[in-house]
């Protein structure tokens, strides 16, 4: 996750006021609790803040961008929000600066108020990155545990997600991308509350059940820890998503900021159903196609290990194959050619379906010239250990 720019005082950048969508402020500031009053609804709305938190401040937004003084009341507009002393208004104007859904997570610790120590703070934002990971993978297929399957599309997309704050001790904001990266959110969405409905369930029945019918909602091995961590050395812990006004919201979600919570009260649950979910994912059978970058054997003869680089035929950056001496020596062969192999087995999930089972066809795959110097030149040069 990257961070978005910041001012010097260390609040964001304010929004450019000739490209705020005065329709976007206002369901913001509606979404915010903020009340319109009086004016000409063809022309302008007055906002003031929710109750009396800050009576000597409104904001003046245009019912469109097409008068002429529609850009000097957006930029009084964003002025009057960047003074306000309402703690909505810091949020209203991230959300019109980052695009995006906006994604919250909070850990409330014991100790002093409003404060959190560095172990804390590394733990929320590791949980978050593990969250936003899992979501993603879950996007792009279900599974009970994943391993280091579709690691490179996911870090692809926490990559792209914008941290904002933390805004205050204990919490951090962050923006996906919207639409392109709303399967992500949406399916973290119904994860979460999948996994509150099984850890709820489990309380009253005992049962683990749910949380084997939650994959079907994006719930994961990988989804479970990232909560445990969250949780765990927190009083209570949030997570919750707000759509992004300028996109809209998805359909099957009202217009609302949605939040789920956990507490150190739902971690044995959790232990017990990441336990479960890795137990339950089946071995896959795959055909790899892959480079070899690294081989390995205790003598000149007999088995040995080696490592590929996957190409294709599975969603891992690379697996561990044990092969006899007689596939051994070919896959040495092809190492020293840079040429790649094909090979058949069976992905385990025992260290992150990282290593192929019950290999067998290992074969040479021959490739024309040009197409094998460009492939070495995008792997680099292979090591042997």
């Amino acid at each position: 996750m990257t961070g978005t720019r910041m001012s010097e005082d260390g609040a964001p950048a304010l929004p450019d006021p000739a490209a705020v969508d005065p329709a976007v402020l206002a369901t913001l500031l509606a979404r915010h609790g903020w009340v319109r009053r009086g004016g000409p609804t063809a022309r302008y709305g007055r906002w003031t803040p929710p109750g009396d938190s800050d009576p000597g401040t409104s904001v003046l937004v245009p019912a469109g961008g097409g008068f002429d003084d529609a850009v000097d009341l957006l930029a009084d507009a964003v002025t009057a929000l960047s003074r306000s002393h309402t703690p909505s208004a810091r949020s209203i104007l991230l959300a019109l600066t980052v695009p995006g859904d906006e994604i919250q997570w909070r850990r409330e610790q014991p100790g002093v108020p409003g404060a959190v120590t560095w172990e804390g703070e590394e733990r929320l934002h590791e949980a978050a990155r593990a969250m936003l990971s899992a979501a993603a993978k879950a996007a792009r297929t279900r599974a009970a545990y994943f391993g280091a399957r579709l690691d490179g599309w996911a870090g692809d997309f926490v990559q792209r997600a914008l941290v904002v704050g933390p805004a205050t001790a204990g919490g951090l904001t962050a923006y996906t991308p919207a639409p392109e990266g709303r399967a992500a959110v949406t399916t973290l969405v119904r994860a979460l509350e999948a996994m509150r409905d099984a850890v709820d369930y489990r309380r009253v029945s005992g049962g683990l059940e749910a949380f084997e019918n939650a994959v079907q909602s994006g719930v994961s091995r990988e989804l479970v820890e990232a909560v445990q961590l969250l949780v765990r050395g927190a009083t209570a812990a949030q997570v919750s998503v707000a759509w992004s006004a300028a996109v809209g919201t998805p359909g099957g979600f009202g217009d609302r900021r949605i939040a789920l919570e956990f507490s150190p009260g739902d971690l044995p649950a959790l232990e017990e159903a990441a336990e479960l979910l890795e137990r339950i994912e089946p071995a896959v059978a795959v055909t790899v196609v892959g480079v070899v970058v690294r081989l390995k054997r205790g003598g000149p003869a007999g088995p040995g290990s080696v490592r590929l680089r996957v190409l294709s035929g599975a969603e891992v950056a690379e697996v561990k194959v044990r092969l006899d001496d007689r596939d051994y020596r070919l896959a040495a062969e092809a190492h020293l050619t840079g040429v790649p192999v094909r090979v058949g087995g069976r992905l385990e999930r025992r260290g992150g379906f990282r290593r192929l089972a019950r290999p067998h066809g290992l074969e040479l795959v021959r490739l024309e010239d040009a197409e094998r110097e460009r492939l070495l030149k995008t792997l680099g040069e292979g090591g042997q250990d």
